[in-house]
């Protein structure tokens, strides 16, 4: 009766039943490789519960998909790949997010096919790199601190067209208007830059010479995130 239960409405005498301990052993795996994941993912980063608690739990929910289209990889992937667009539909997520994301689906495929062995090996593998990488700093390094976008507020009765160039060539090796807004009722205007430094150091001294040019108005400057840390 209870081997009944868990049979599919479809099998025959010729379909490959799935029982229940392999069932089980399999879960269990996904479950322990989730959880080592999103362990891994606390080191040296940045994440909301709802994402580690989603991330432990992605690679049992792929394992399942896998087992219950029989091993069939091409229709596993096709059908699982479709969880990772729930991601897409909502917050931008990061390439070290999406990242992750695809490393669980991958130990989920592996699961699914029984390899836990091999599921376990793989995320030690590219989740010790992941971490090796965050421990080496690779990105962070010198390079990545002279990308900067700069804010000025200027007056409204000021062509902004060229007026920064000279204190911008002296301190960054390249720039670009990017955005041009008006502000406080139309009577400012608020110019967005993306610049490349040659010195971060000498941060302060462009501000003091873009400070002389725009009336002394609001002047921020913060690093560039948005376009290289999202996809």
């Amino acid at each position: 009766m209870l081997d009944n239960l868990f049979r599919g409405v479809f099998d025959t005498d010729m379909s490959q039943v799935i029982s229940i301990s392999d069932f089980l052993l399999c879960v269990g795996g996904s479950l322990a490789i989730g959880l080592l994941l999103a362990l891994m993912c606390l080191y040296r980063s940045r994440y909301t519960k709802s994402f580690l608690a989603t991330l432990a739990l992605l690679p049992a929910v792929v394992c399942v998909v896998i087992m219950m289209v029989n091993g069939n990889v091409g229709t596993g992937v096709a059908v699982a790949g479709a969880f990772s667009l729930v991601r897409f539909r909502s917050i931008p997520g990061t390439a070290q997010e999406i990242g992750v994301l695809f490393l669980a689906m991958g130990a989920g495929l592996v699961t699914g096919m029984g390899y836990l062995g091999y599921a376990f090996l793989f995320v030690l593998i590219v989740g010790g790199a992941s971490m090796l990488y965050s421990r080496l700093g690779l990105g962070a390094g010198r390079g990545a601190a002279r990308y900067r976008t700069l804010h000025i507020t200027i007056p409204e009765d000021l062509d902004y067209t060229g007026v920064f160039d000279e204190p911008l060539r002296e301190f960054a090796s390249s720039w670009e208007l990017t955005k041009v807004k008006t502000t406080n009722m139309g009577s400012l205007f608020r110019l967005t830059y993306n610049l490349v430094l040659r010195d971060p150091g000498l941060e302060k001294r462009l501000i003091d010479q873009l400070r002389c040019r725009n009336g002394n108005l609001e002047i921020t400057i913060s690093q560039q995130e948005t376009t290289t840390t999202e996809l």
